[in-house]
């Protein structure tokens, strides 16, 4: 069985990020959604309400779950039996970062690889702090994120 670890802080999850999860999902047989806590980002919603949004999300993908951490994903994909680690590129800016971060994980465990999925053209601007700032505004986000996630929003006005 191919499994892959998805991480990200998903604060919240968008519609961008079910896309590159869609598409990880014709290459691998199981597909851990997992949310990983950065200590350098302010977060909107805590761990457990974004566990929980994603979990509502991603409830008709059978072949997929969710999960949370405070350790390095290299050593959560480890314990789990993983070989891969989804990422998602919307934009040149984003690969120094990921080539980065890419360089950092092949050091320490060669055996864990990350696939990149370039984001679809039309969800390329997608991302959860532009979101969170439309919605804010009082800007219909609904097409850009899961309807869950528009609930949770409104908690944040």
């Amino acid at each position: 069985m191919k499994i892959a670890v998805y991480p990200g802080s998903f604060d919240p999850i968008t519609n961008g990020h079910l896309d590159i999860l869609e598409r990880a999902l014709t290459l691998f047989d199981k597909v851990i959604v997992l949310v990983a806590q950065n200590p350098t980002k302010k977060n909107r919603f805590s761990i457990q309400e974004r566990v929980e949004m994603i979990k509502e999300a991603v409830k008709d993908y059978p072949n997929v779950s969710v999960d949370a951490t405070d350790e390095l994903t290299v050593e959560y994909a480890k314990k789990v039996g993983a070989t891969h680690l989804i990422r998602g590129l919307r934009a040149v800016s984003d690969f120094e970062y990921e080539f980065q971060l890419n360089s950092a994980n092949n050091y320490i465990d060669k055996k864990i690889d990350m696939v990149f999925f370039m984001s679809s053209g039309n969800k390329s601007f997608i991302n959860s702090s532009t979101i969170v700032e439309m919605a804010q505004s009082g800007i219909d986000v609904s097409s850009l994120v899961p309807a869950v996630v528009v609930e949770k929003l409104k908690s944040l006005k």
